[in-house]
C-alpha cells in the first residue's frame, strides 16, 4: 500500500495520492502549498526542493515513476557537489585557486578571488560586500581570464564610463563596448558590453543575438520595484539570455525588507520560492508593507545557500581595514521666512492620510510627503548653508546631500562665492562628469549630490572625508550608500558623516521611522550579529506625519 506517488514532468514535481496525513505533514513542510488545498500538490524543479523532498520521503516513502527517480538522482547530485563547494569556499584557510590576469600592478585581493569563485562554482551571486571593498574588482575577476564571456553589465547611468575607464580597462586586458543609446543597432564584437539601466528595456529583444554568458548587475537595487517597471522587465530579458547572474549591492534593501524577494529573483529565480510562498515563509503585513518577520533567519538562509556573500570592513579576511567612519548630530535653525507653507492645505493633508478613502489616503500621503519634506528642508537650508562654509574654509573639501530644488537654489545663492558644483538628478551625464572632475581637481571645494544620484560613484574619496546631510532621506541605506562615496578604498583619512536635522517638520519622523528600516536590513545582511534596541515596527511612517503634523498645528493653536 503506498503513501502516495511523484512524478517529473515540465519542469515540476507532482505529488499525489498522498493519504490524508500525510497530506497534512507535506504541507507543514512545503509551505508555500496553499492552507486548504489537496493534493496533487506541484513543486518546482530546484535542487533544494528535490533535497527537501528527498528528505520527506524518509519519513513517509512515496512512489516515484521512472521520470522521476532519474530526476532525483541529477538534483541530489548537483545539491550535495554545489554545498559542498559553497562550503569549502567559506573555509576560513580558503586559499584562491584562479589568477585573474590583471594588467600589472593591479590584484584581486583574496576575499574578492572568494566572491570571484563562488559565482564560478554556483553560477548566481548576490555580493552584499560594504561600500568600498570592491564589489567591481570581485566581479572582473571572475570573467578576466576568459571565463563567462561574453558578459553584459548594468549600471546605473553616471557609472558607465567608470566602469570602462576606471575598470575594465585599468584592470583587465578584455575589451569593452560601452551602450548609450535606446537606439537598437548591431554591436561590435566585445567581451564586456555595459549597458544602463535606463535603456535596457530598449535592448531586450536584441540581447539574444549577443550569446551573453553572464550578466551583472551593478547596483542591484534599482531592480527592487521588480519587473513593475520597464527597467526590470528589461533586466528579466538579459537573465533569460544568460547562464550566470550575479549583482552588486552593499544596500539591496532601501525601505521594507521585502524587497529582497524582487532582488533575489532576478540572480536566483524561485530560490526564495513564489511571491506567495515568500510571504508566507518568511513575512508579516504591516500596513500596506511586507515586513520580514525574522530577518537574521533570511539572511543566514541567503548566506548557506550560497546564494549571497557579504564581507565587513571588520572582517578578519579584508585585508585592508578602511578608514574609521564617525557620524554627528546637530541641530539646526529653523528659519520661518524661507518656509512658506500653506498650514491649512497641510492640515487638511494630514487628516486625509489619517481618516480618508483608500485612494485619498495613498493622494494625500505622496503630497503631504512633498510638502513636508520641501518646507523642512527649505526652513534649514541656510543653517546647513552655514555649517558647511565653516567647514569648506577651514579647508575642508564637502559633499553636501539634499533632495530638493528650491533647497540647492538657496544653497547655491548662499554659498555662491565657494563655486559649488552640482551632481544630482538635473544634470546631465556630462555635466555630472566635468562637475566630478571640477571637484577632483580642486577647482571647486564643494559638491551638492542628490541623496540617490551617486551610488557606485568612484573617486571622491582621494580628495573629500565629509559628508554633510542638508536633507534626510526615509532609507538608511541611501545614507549608507552617500557615505560610501567617501568611505572607500583609497580613502587615507577618517570620514565624518554630519547630520543636520531640526526640531520640526518632517525631520523628527523620518530620524524615528529610520530605525524600522534599519532593523529589517541589518538582520537581512549581517545574519549572525545581534541588532540591540531595534526599533519596533510602525504602523506607517506616513500616518506618524500627518499625526505630528495636526499635533503641531493644535500646539500653535493653543500657544503653546
Amino acid at each position: 500500500m503506498t503513501n502516495g506517488t511523484v512524478d517529473y514532468a515540465g519542469g515540476a514535481w507532482t505529488i499525489a495520492d498522498l493519504k490524508p496525513h500525510i497530506s497534512m505533514r507535506f504541507k507543514d513542510v512545503f509551505k508555500g502549498i496553499r492552507f486548504g488545498s489537496t493534493p496533487p500538490f506541484e513543486l518546482k524543479d530546484r535542487p533544494d526542493l528535490a533535497a527537501d523532498l528527498d528528505w520527506f520521503m524518509m519519513r513517509f516513502p512515496l512512489d516515484l515513476t521512472d521520470s522521476a527517480k532519474a530526476r532525483m538522482g541529477e538534483q541530489l547530485q548537483t545539491y550535495a557537489k554545489t554545498q559542498a563547494r559553497v562550503a569549502e569556499l567559506k573555509r576560513p584557510d580558503y586559499q584562491p585557486s584562479i589568477q585573474p590576469g590583471f594588467r600589472a600592478p593591479e590584484k584581486a585581493e583574496p576575499y574578492q578571488l572568494r566572491a570571484a569563485e563562488m559565482l564560478r562554482s554556483t553560477g548566481r551571486l548576490l555580493l552584499l560586500d560594504d561600500v568600498g571593498l570592491g564589489k567591481t574588482v570581485s566581479f572582473l575577476a571572475s570573467v578576466a581570464d576568459g571565463w563567462g564571456l561574453p558578459a553584459a553589465v548594468v549600471v546605473q547611468p553616471h557609472l558607465s564610463s567608470q566602469w570602462v575607464k576606471q575598470y575594465i580597462e585599468r584592470f583587465t586586458h578584455l575589451t569593452a563596448v560601452e551602450v548609450k543609446t535606446r537606439e537598437v543597432q548591431d554591436l561590435p564584437p566585445a567581451d564586456i558590453y555595459i549597458f544602463r539601466y535606463s535603456n535596457i528595456a530598449a535592448w531586450a529583444d536584441y540581447v539574444d543575438t549577443l550569446g551573453i554568458k553572464t550578466v551583472c548587475f551593478d547596483e542591484i537595487q534599482e531592480l527592487r520595484h521588480g519587473t513593475d517597471t520597464a527597467k526590470g522587465l528589461g533586466a528579466q530579458a538579459f537573465c533569460d539570455a544568460a547562464d550566470y547572474r550575479i549583482g552588486l549591492t552593499a544596500t539591496p534593501i532601501y525601505n521594507y525588507g521585502s524587497e529582497i524577494w524582487k532582488v533575489v529573483e532576478f540572480i536566483a529565480p524561485g530560490a526564495l520560492g513564489t511571491w506567495i510562498e515568500f510571504q508566507i515563509n518568511w513575512c508579516t503585513q504591516n500596513g500596506s508593507h511586507w515586513i520580514v518577520k525574522d530577518p537574521s533567519a533570511l539572511g543566514a538562509f541567503l548566506v548557506d545557500e550560497g546564494l549571497a556573500l557579504r564581507r565587513t570592513n571588520e572582517d578578519s579576511e579584508v585585508s585592508r581595514t578602511l578608514p574609521p567612519l564617525s557620524k554627528t548630530v546637530v541641530e539646526v535653525g529653523w528659519n520661518e521666512g524661507d518656509a512658506e507653507t500653506d498650514r491649512e492645505l497641510q492640515m487638511r493633508l494630514a487628516q486625509r492620510v489619517l481618516s480618508g478613502g483608500f485612494y485619498d489616503r495613498g493622494q494625500a500621503a505622496r503630497e503631504l510627503d512633498v510638502m513636508m519634506r520641501q518646507e523642512t528642508g527649505i526652513a534649514k537650508a541656510r543653517s546647513v548653508a552655514a555649517y558647511v562654509r565653516t567647514l569648506v574654509e577651514a579647508g575642508e573639501p564637502v559633499l553636501l546631500a539634499g533632495w530638493h530644488r528650491g533647497v540647492y537654489e538657496i544653497w547655491n545663492e548662499a554659498l555662491g562665492d565657494l563655486n559649488p558644483v552640482m551632481f544630482t538628478g538635473s544634470e546631465s551625464q556630462p555635466q555630472k562628469r566635468a562637475a566630478k572632475e571640477a571637484f577632483l581637481t580642486g577647482r571647486s571645494k564643494l559638491m551638492i549630490m542628490s541623496l540617490r544620484s551617486g551610488a557606485g560613484l568612484d573617486g571622491l574619496q582621494d580628495v573629500c572625508a565629509h559628508a554633510v546631510y542638508g536633507e534626510l532621506d526615509w532609507s538608511p541605506q541611501v545614507h549608507t550608500q552617500f557615505t560610501g562615496r567617501l568611505r572607500r578604498r583609497g580613502q587615507k583619512r577618517p570620514v565624518t558623516a554630519h547630520f543636520l536635522h531640526v526640531d520640526g517638520g518632517s525631520d523628527p519622523v523620518i530620524m524615528s521611522t529610520l530605525g524600522l528600516k534599519a532593523s529589517q536590513s541589518h538582520g537581512i545582511l549581517n545574519p549572525f550579529e545581534d541588532l540591540e534596541n531595534a526599533t519596533p515596527l510602525d504602523d506607517s511612517r506616513m500616518r506618524t506625519l500627518a499625526k505630528a503634523v495636526l499635533e503641531a498645528s493644535a500646539r500653535h493653536e493653543s500657544g503653546a
